[in-house]
């Protein structure tokens, strides 16, 4: 199917200045930090013992003067202790899994709900969408941010929005052929077994109304993004965010700009700091994430440490700064006998093996008190057992030339790796705590 041309349009408050954009932040950011202060006691006393209070901003370097949140802050005020406005304020509320804990509680007012929706319209537009485009939205709805954050979006923008949310994999595949939608948001490893669904029908993924990809939610390898575009023949556009700072829409990457994605800075100012020391770094530099808030009503949240893995540099279309593909997380690190390791190191070299099917699992077991990593691996389809052990072979000798650790490599029957429906459990950790 022949897929059209895309464009992007800009609206002024997005071609700003770069002074007018410092003007902005500034006084964005003096008045959360008022709203946090005056409204969250948990930030009042934590910054009465840390020696600051707001009358300490003057400029935007100035925020590095206020202790950084983080996820646990959020997990101590379970549900509600960080929330700058009444309950009878709020007009909904979201929540992360809670795996490791008890969840982060997001709240949010009717304008948190609209800024929300116009910053993903605008992401959805910078990706190429336009008004009158259908948008099928695969990422799960409920108290997890992406489908909502997603649905509000592309409505706000004027598309056609198909709600078909996570799961029911042969039902997403009819409705993207019977419906003949434009652009998909989904995660990317939910996205492979869409493909796979197609493929088991004869139906080659190029063949679909499909022209844009835009994914999220889970960190993905550059080499991901090339299989899928090669396979569907879109546009695979990433997009960022978080919960604990709104949602998807957080930083989006533009269709007529490729590779990285611009922040919003009217909207949330970034931050790098050192892995180690958490000291503040230059543009240029990788390092972990942080962001404040600029327009939060409902939970203003200062120096947010994120655990992602980025840099941010000047971009060229837009006076906000760009911020590298997530290449990883501290809290994702796995150290295997003395390496550190990060998943998707892993995953770009496994992609770059035809052989090989981008269905995995990494697998941490111990023995006499040392780490042992292990691949889960499904081969493609139509590939012969040589083939399928020169590949093996191949995958051991660059992840250790390249990465400096042993695996063993375990080939699982098609189908013999767990399908996600939303979001990939990539590590599974067998270790005995």
């Amino acid at each position: 199917m022949e897929k059209s041309k895309r464009t992007v349009s800009y609206e002024p408050k997005e071609l700003i200045s770069k002074d007018e954009l410092t003007a902005l932040q500034t006084r964005r950011m003096k008045n959360t930090l008022l709203r946090a202060y005056s409204f969250v006691p948990y930030y009042k006393k934590k910054w009465d013992e840390h020696g600051v209070h707001p009358d300490d901003f003057t400029f935007l370097e100035d925020i590095k003067k206020f202790p950084f949140t983080t996820k646990e802050d959020l997990r101590l005020n379970y549900p509600f202790g960080l929330f700058a406005t009444p309950m009878s304020d709020i007009v909904r509320l979201h929540a992360s899994s809670g795996t490791t804990g008890k969840p982060t509680v997001v709240g949010y007012t009717q304008n948190d709900i609209n800024m929300w929706a116009d910053l993903v319209a605008r992401s959805i537009r910078l990706a190429g969408g336009h008004r009158g485009d259908i948008l099928h939205v695969s990422y799960g709805y409920g108290l997890f941010t992406g489908g909502l954050g997603a649905h509000y979006g592309a409505e706000r923008l004027g598309c056609t929005v198909v709600p078909a949310s996570g799961g029911f994999t042969d039902k997403q595949v009819t409705l993207l052929n019977d419906f003949n939608a434009n652009i998909i948001m989904v995660t990317p490893s939910y996205m492979l077994n869409i493909i796979e669904e197609l493929e088991n029908r004869g139906i080659d993924p190029r063949d679909t109304a499909l022209e844009i990809g835009i994914f999220g939610a889970e960190p993905w390898s550059v080499e991901m993004k090339n299989k899928i575009e090669e396979k569907v023949g879109i546009s695979a556009i990433d997009i960022y965010g978080l919960s604990e700072m709104m949602g998807p829409g957080v930083a989006c990457e533009s269709f007529e700009d490729r590779g990285d994605l611009y922040v919003w800075e009217d909207s949330f100012y970034p931050e790098i700091v050192d892995r180690d020391t958490f000291e503040p770094i230059e543009d240029g530099q990788e390092g972990e994430l942080v962001f404040t808030t600029l327009t939060r009503e409902a939970l203003p949240i200062i120096r947010y440490r994120t655990k992602d893995l980025s840099t941010l540099y000047q971009g060229d279309l837009l006076n906000m700064r760009k911020m590298k593909r997530i290449t990883g997380r501290t809290d994702d690190m796995m150290i295997i006998r003395g390496v550190n390791v990060f998943p998707s190191q892993i995953e770009e070299i496994l992609l770059k093996i035809k052989a090989l099917c981008p269905c995995y699992q990494l697998v941490i077991t111990r023995e006499h008190n040392m780490d042992d990593l292990s691949i889960d691996i499904e081969p493609n389809p139509n590939v012969n057992e040589t083939e399928i052990n020169s590949a093996v072979k191949t995958l051991k000798h660059k992840i250790k030339s390249g990465i400096g650790i042993s695996v063993k490599v375990n080939v699982k029957p098609i189908g013999g790796i767990p399908r996600s429906q939303g979001k990939a459990q990539r590590v599974v950790d067998k270790r005995k705590k």
